[in-house]
């Protein structure tokens, strides 16, 4: 391990002293589109759109794409063609038949999502790996680092087998097909205890088992991640994660904002690490951080995955964030960085002009890098207040900062309040705080940060609410409907079903917490 770990350690650094030729985005991203309506033309999907005939032109054949292919939602592209895919058709959306399934974390809905993942999505998404570790040379990683333990906290390899495929989590469906090198070598926990079907099950064996590995990597959901950070230094009466593990050089990261994760997180480390975010959900994996001192995340440009950008507007979207029909759509090469985008991916797992529901806003758009501000359905705009995530986690990082506290999770819901509007805010956070105090730092940071939001605190928005929770009641509730773990996430906006079951969860169990007056 320690010969192949320097292999790859000096491989690294000498594809560092070689400046290799880089095309334009605009080019990669043409190139991109041309080999997915290649590979696709005689597809059901193809046919139907007339690829063939799309390939002919050549000079606008990108426009011809955009023209002749209608944006699709989860839920059309789904009832239209994907739900042939899972009765075993072959050449849907394309090429082959589909064998494995991703089921979302379902932050936006309340069902999970089916979304198809092709051999050449698992290819895709080990293309992107490879290009994460190259990058990685730009950060102060030890050399050692490489010859040592990557833990994946993602969901359950025993993937769940169907009539024709089998369906599990994005993250155990990436660690099931790995290359057997890698996976017998690096991998923790290993499949035998990854392949366990319950989160607590897999949790309870990496927290015994931990003392036994040399994790310098780590990867997962920053909430669980902690969790099990936690358990860990609990169980074996130490004061740190590194006492455990020296070597831990590296947490990589997604699928939500770290910031109002990372100073709970620094208390668990006994020694700075580097913080790598990427960008993978269920459909691909798009892009990682790719440079230390840059904000964004850097899209992978030449991987499978051809991008749209839709200004998040009134003119593309309705109040519910859901699209309008033909919305305006930008390439990479004409977006700029004042607007905010959500993301529209065709991909080389049958996705076509899929709203994938993420919103980003470009940080360097010579450079395509983004960050994700938000939700198409998680943001909150009751009565113009325009009030994103990003906003959110924003406020919430103000509060734990001027008040001393941790807030391990939080969640905002909107409603009509007194014939106008209000806000709901539940703050998960185990220490002695006051509901009041929270409330008044997180309104007046919005209206610091959100013109909109501030104009409506004058008019329509007529109050804001804050009740203070213990932070294990999130978990507990995600445990409740099954979303424990992996890559699930707790909603930052609660809307109609959600906030009816959770508030439903919190009635049934009596839990009432401290309430801002």
């Amino acid at each position: 391990m320690a010969l192949l770990g320097n292999l790859i350690s000096r491989s690294l650094r000498l594809r560092k002293q070689f400046k290799l030729p880089v095309a334009q985005p605009q080019t990669y991203q043409r190139h991109t589109l041309r080999q997915l309506l290649e590979r696709a033309q005689y597809t059901s999907f193809g046919k139907h759109y007339e690829f063939e005939h799309i390939l002919t032109q050549e000079l606008d054949f990108v426009k011809a794409f955009r023209e002749k292919v209608p944006a699709f939602t989860y839920n059309e592209m789904h009832e239209q063609w994907w739900h042939r895919a899972q009765k075993g058709e072959e050449n849907v959306s394309w090429p082959g038949k589909v064998k494995y399934f991703a089921l979302s974390s379902g932050t936006s809905e309340s069902a999970s999502k089916h979304i198809p993942v092709t051999q050449d999505m698992i290819k895709s998404i080990k293309k992107v790996g490879v290009k994460q570790l190259y990058s990685m040379t730009e950060f102060k990683i030890p050399p050692k680092s490489f010859e040592k333990g990557i833990l994946m906290l993602g969901g359950t390899t025993s993937l769940y087998e169907k009539d024709d495929y089998y369906e599990g989590d994005m993250s155990g469906i990436s660690a099931k097909t790995m290359p057997r090198w890698m996976s017998s070598i690096f991998y923790k926990p290993g499949q035998r205890i990854s392949k366990r079907p319950k989160w607590e099950d897999r949790i309870k064996l990496i927290v015994r088992k931990a003392p036994e590995w040399d994790v310098a990597t780590v990867c997962g959901v920053p909430a669980w991640v902690q969790i099990v950070f936690e358990e860990i230094i609990k169980y074996h009466k130490v004061k740190h994660i590194h006492e455990i593990w020296p070597n831990l050089a590296v947490y990589i990261h997604g699928g939500v904002a770290f910031e109002p994760y990372r100073d709970s997180f620094k208390k668990l480390l006994g020694k700075p690490i580097s913080f790598i975010e990427t960008y993978m959900a269920s459909e691909g994996s798009f892009g990682f951080r790719a440079r230390p001192d840059a904000d964004g995340i850097k899209l992978v440009l030449n991987a499978g995955v051809f991008f749209e950008f839709v200004p998040f507007n009134s003119d593309n979207f309705d109040e519910d964030g859901n699209p309008r029909p033909d919305p305006t759509t930008l390439t990479i090469g004409e977006v700029d960085e004042k607007t905010e985008y959500a993301v529209m991916i065709t991909t080389c797992s049958g996705s076509w002009r899929y709203i994938i529901g993420d919103v980003v806003r470009f940080t360097d758009a010579t450079e395509h890098e983004i960050i994700i501000v938000g939700r198409t359905k998680q943001f909150l705009s009751l009565c113009g207040e325009h009030l994103s995530v990003d906003n959110m986690n924003k406020a919430i990082d103000v509060t734990s900062q001027k008040l001393g506290i941790t807030v391990r999770e939080f969640a905002v819901a909107g409603f009509k309040h007194d014939n106008l509007f209000a806000h709901k805010w539940y703050i998960g956070c185990d220490d002695a705080c006051d509901a009041t105090a929270i409330k008044k730092v997180i309104d007046e940071t919005l209206c610091e940060i959100n013109d909109d939001y501030e104009v409506e605190r004058t008019s329509a928005l007529k109050e804001v609410f804050v009740e203070v929770l213990p932070s294990k009641v999130f978990i507990d509730y995600m445990r409740s409907i099954g979303k424990e773990g992996g890559m699930n996430k707790f909603p930052r906006v609660l809307k109609g079903v959600q906030l009816e079951q959770f508030q439903k969860y919190l009635e049934d169990n009596a839990i009432k917490g401290s309430v801002s007056e």
